[in-house]
Order: structure tokens, then sequence, then C-alpha cells
């Protein structure tokens, strides 16, 4: 058996109608998870699993793939993702916090109140509540993998995106917390800090020609990173391979911050 290998296993992955998310669903799924694709919007997140199911299915079986819209601003939704999840799937073994907002660009000096505490709330306390929801039935199991997509925005300062650089060095923390709390039950929390990825999310800081290119003038790979090399980073995460690593944040950012 591969190292890699999630067969059996059922991961929830928020966010994962595009981008980062969407990456992380396919290649779990290409292990031989059964992936919940959850968003906003029903239908980009039906086109996701109907992909997977496409591309997967007929070699796993069907339904390797579901679609549970959820807004992570909403508690009852996020509750309703992990009460349907488990209907449809019977369990949660892998849960991808992966979903986030970011409404401002620029100065701290002038974000409005209600842009702060959407990031916040959305960044954190949504990955809070999800946590909470799913981790009981983990910590039973005695067997769980949780990880939280932060950002090399909250290891280093920012002068355009401060709020989200905040919020993501608070992901930090509260999986070093969580790790600590869930770890006598083998049920592990790890984070992800992707440097600047190809995504619409990202789209401000990479579609800036001039910006760009001082950018990877600076990273020892010359290149800013593709949604599928976080996706790697999270498979490693929810599988054998990564079953000693907890409390932990992986930096997949082609060298920037060394």
């Amino acid at each position: 058996m591969s190292l890699f290998d999630l067969t059996g296993k059922v991961a929830i992955i928020t966010g994962s109608s595009k981008g980062i998310g969407k990456a992380i669903a396919e290649r779990m799924a290409e292990q031989g998870a059964k992936v919940v694709i959850s968003s906003r919007k029903a239908g980009p997140c039906e086109e996701v699993a109907a992909a997977i199911n496409a591309k997967f299915g007929a070699h796993f079986g069907a339904d390797r793939a579901v679609s549970i819209p959820a807004n992570i601003s909403s508690k009852e939704q996020l509750k309703n993702l992990v009460d349907e999840t488990n209907q449809r799937f019977g369990k949660i073994d892998i849960l991808v916090c992966n979903a986030a907002s970011n409404p401002y660009y620029g100065p701290m000096a002038g974000i409005e109140d209600d842009q702060f505490r959407k990031i916040f709330e959305n960044n954190v306390l949504a990955n809070h509540w999800l946590i909470g929801f799913v981790a009981p039935q983990m910590i039973e199991r005695k067997d769980g993998a949780i990880i939280i997509v932060s950002s090399i925005g909250g290891l280093r300062g920012t002068p355009v995106i401060g709020a989200y650089g905040i919020s993501k060095a608070a992901d930090l923390q509260l999986a070093r917390n969580l790790a600590h709390e869930y770890g006598p039950h083998n049920v592990r929390v790890n984070c992800i800090a992707p440097g600047l990825i190809k995504t619409d999310f990202a789209r401000a800081l990479w579609e800036d020609a001039e910006g760009l290119k001082r950018r990877t003038s600076t990273t020892p790979l010359r290149r800013i990173g593709e949604p599928d090399e976080i996706a790697g980073a999270a498979v490693f995460l929810a599988s054998q391979a990564g079953s000693f690593v907890t409390g932990q944040t992986i930096v997949v950012d082609g060298g920037v911050t060394i």
C-alpha cells in the first residue's frame, strides 16, 4: 500500500469549486478518497463533482465526489455540510479548511470595520466552527486529519493584505492549539502556507505585470505556484505519509520566505 493511499477515507474540502481547493479534491480523489465539494454556489460544485466522478468513478465506484454547497459565514450551513456528509458517506476522516475571504486590498488605515470583521470571521471563526463540528467523531475513532490552508501572509508583514495576513497568522495558532488538544486522540491538525499561487483569489497580485516581475525576481524558483502544487502537501498531511506530523505549518512558496 502506498504511503499516500487514501482509499476508504472521506474528505470535506471547503472552497473546492476552483483553485487550490479543487486541486486538493482532485488529488485526494485520485488517491482513493471520497470527496465533498463545497463552496457557496451549487452549480460550480456540481460541475467539479461530476468531473471527478467521470474521471475516477468507473475505477473506484459511484459517488467518488458529491456536491454540498455551504457559505462559510453561516454556522448553520457549515453544520449542514457536516450532517449531510455523514448521511451520504457515514463518516468524515479528513477536513480541509480552504475557503477564505479577502474583501480589501490596501493599507490597514483604509480598511472598514465590517471588512476586517468579515476577514476574521470567514478565515478564523468559520474554521473553528467547522472543526468543532467534525472533530468529535474523529476523537471517538481516534483517527483524523485536519488541514487549514493558511498563507505566507501569516508569516510576514504586508502593505496591502494586512488583515488577511493577521487572520492567516491566527490560523497557524489555531492549528497549534488544536494539535495539543486532539493529539492524545490521534487526530492531527496542520496548516499549509502557500505563497503566491495562480488562482482567481490571488488575481490582483499576479495580474499586476510589474509586481509579478518583482515578486518572481526574488523567488528562488523564479515563478509563482500552481494550485496542484499545494495539493501534494495536502495529500501528504492527510495520509499515512504524514502520520507523525501535527501542529506544523508546511510552507509551499517557491522559497520566497527563506
